[in-house]
């Protein structure tokens, strides 16, 4: 399978991500805490911030590759219902294992660009390192506006290709060592994790995304950059 061929044609795209998200679910977490020396969890501690004052138990939250449900479950903890969808049935797999009959929690395979959620019903969206892994991300925003409530809330945390061309390098190639060096050890197949690298190269800078939210219908409310514009947590709203 040619990695470029199927990240730079739309159409391919998921026929890659897929899969290979259907294989690393088993030790996901494991890596993400790894791989980003534990900053994972200050990431999404931030992104749950930003939330903590609009989140509650009429809340309805909507968590896009939720993975095994980290933020969907923060989020039920503090009140909310929340649905999780994730293209990987084995990350929804290990999800509904960790729920344990949860009242509050619901998870399901889905498609992000396509969802089968109500017009104007959602009052919350979180999408932790999901739009990088989507065909087409200016869709995805489309299609999450659509289904939030006028004034309703996106925040995504993710990576991003830095603008500074020295950085960007030396960031793209610490992804692409370790990541391959991940994918060998754990899995014999180096581009499960390797491929993190090529599909930041692949895709927008923040200042980009900024623009693609704005022209999607948001009204963009902060940006936390991490790692020199190589991470950030983005916070909008549905105009």
């Amino acid at each position: 399978m040619s990695l470029e061929r199927h990240l730079s044609d739309p159409a391919l795209k998921q026929q890659f991500v897929t899969p290979m998200f259907d294989i690393i679910a088993p030790r996901y977490d494991q890596f993400t805490r790894l791989f980003s020396f534990g900053l994972d969890r200050r990431w999404k501690a931030q992104l749950l911030a930003e939330l903590e004052s609009h989140v509650g138990p009429q809340s309805h939250a909507l968590d896009l590759a939720c993975g095994t449900g980290d933020l969907a479950f923060a989020l039920a903890a503090r009140g909310a219902h929340v649905v999780g969808v994730d293209a990987s049935a084995r990350m929804i797999d290990e999800a509904k294992q960790r729920a344990s009959g949860q009242l509050k929690l619901e998870f399901a395979v889905g498609d992000m660009t396509a969802l089968d959620v109500a017009d104007a019903s959602v009052d919350i969206v979180t999408a932790g390192y999901a739009l990088r892994n989507v065909p087409d991300c200016r869709r995805a925003l489309t299609e999450i506006a659509r289904v939030l409530k006028p004034g309703g809330r996106l925040v995504t945390l993710d990576f991003y290709r830095p603008e500074n061309a020295l950085w960007r390098r030396a960031f793209l190639a610490y992804l692409s060592v370790a990541g391959n060096a991940v994918g060998w050890l754990w899995h014999r197949e180096p581009v499960v994790y390797g491929y993190i690298a090529r599909s930041v190269d692949h895709f927008v800078s923040i200042t980009d995304f900024n623009t693609a939210l704005i022209e999607t219908g948001y009204t963009l409310e902060r940006v936390y950059r991490r790692l020199n514009g190589g991470i950030a947590v983005h916070h909008a709203l549905r105009t």
